[in-house]
């Protein structure tokens, strides 16, 4: 009964703080000001070494200019990827809680982080639509399934194993950006700033959902829950952080040169396994790092050790 209480009051906390802690795309962005204009010769659009193609030899070489361009189509299509899986977790998320019996907290905490998702995507199609570059978001075979993702809600552990899997690459990645202290265009750093935030509570929230179900879970389904965790976590960060074959494409990448940022070099291996530090600790807390379990983690190239607390920089990525 104690825990239900505190579980309970976790999600009042959460849903008080989506009231009085929140952000509008268009009240908190000054869009039109001259400040916040998008300039596509702009070198502050040049890739950070947190990226993976960023910090490849063969970006580094290229002239200014092309560096630039590839930043900029880079970064826009990362928007349209962040934007199209928050749809789906919005998607995920109404099945769930319009499942949920009358009086239950979590109706409304997932009601509140879904108005959050929604302007979200509001937030990062602005940004997309005024690079002015058309970009595609996922790859090809992701964007014709991914109407269907969703439906994992029906199982709703394997479902927030999926939104943390899909929530952490970008939240790492987007931390990395803003720490590594070098300038960003405004507009970039202040969309990334409100989702930092809000994804906050968030990715709290399926951390404390799954300590909750996973807990009550038999002893094979937790063996399962074990082994689908890492292997969802790699399918997902994938159709997030790789880009799309037209990528190449529009700026002469060489296969060679994807295949090692994503994810063959070294340097790429440690910038993937970085994103996970987090939800290795997770798995630590949830008792789901048996040794079967870890066989798929390094398997999956997502092994390493465990977060400390969450949020901690994995700095051993920029200096693998």
């Amino acid at each position: 009964m104690a825990q239900v209480t505190e579980y309970r009051e976790f999600l009042r906390t959460l849903s008080n703080g989506s009231v009085h802690r929140r952000f509008d795309p268009y009240l908190d962005i000054d869009w039109d000001s001259p400040d916040f204009a998008i300039d596509a010769s702009d070198p502050r659009w040049i890739l950070p070494d947190c990226d993976p193609l960023g910090a490849h030899p063969w970006y580094q070489a290229q002239p200014d200019e092309k560096k630039i361009a590839i930043g900029l189509w880079r970064t826009a299509n990362m928007q349209k990827v962040g934007l199209s899986f928050e749809s789906v977790l919005i998607r995920g998320m109404m099945q769930y809680a319009m499942k949920l019996p009358n009086g239950s907290p979590e109706f409304r905490y997932c009601l509140h982080e879904m108005s959050e998702e929604c302007n979200h995507i509001q937030m990062f199609q602005e940004l997309v639509n005024r690079t002015g570059v058309d970009v595609p978001g996922m790859k090809a075979p992701y964007r014709a399934t991914s109407s269907l993702w969703h439906l994992a809600a029906y199982a709703p552990v394997i479902f927030f194993i999926g939104i943390l899997a899909g929530e952490e690459p970008i939240d790492h990645f987007q931390k990395d950006v803003i720490r590594d202290g070098a300038a960003r265009p405004p507009a970039l750093l202040r969309t990334m700033e409100i989702h930092i935030a809000e994804e906050a509570r968030h990715i709290s929230f399926a951390h404390r959902f799954l300590n909750e179900r996973v807990a009550r879970q038999t002893k094979v389904g937790k063996g399962v829950t074990s082994v689908a965790y890492p292997l969802i976590m790699r399918w997902l960060a994938g159709a997030i952080m790789t880009p799309p074959r037209q990528f190449a494409k529009e700026f002469d990448i060489p296969r060679k040169v994807m295949r090692e940022a994503f994810w063959q070099r070294e340097e790429s291996k440690a910038i993937l396994r970085g994103y996970f530090g987090d939800v290795r600790m997770l798995a630590e807390e949830l008792g789901l790092m048996n040794p079967a379990a870890r066989k798929v983690w390094k398997a999956c190239g997502i092994d390493g050790k465990p977060s400390r607390y969450r949020g901690e920089p994995h700095r051993q990525a920029h200096a693998a």
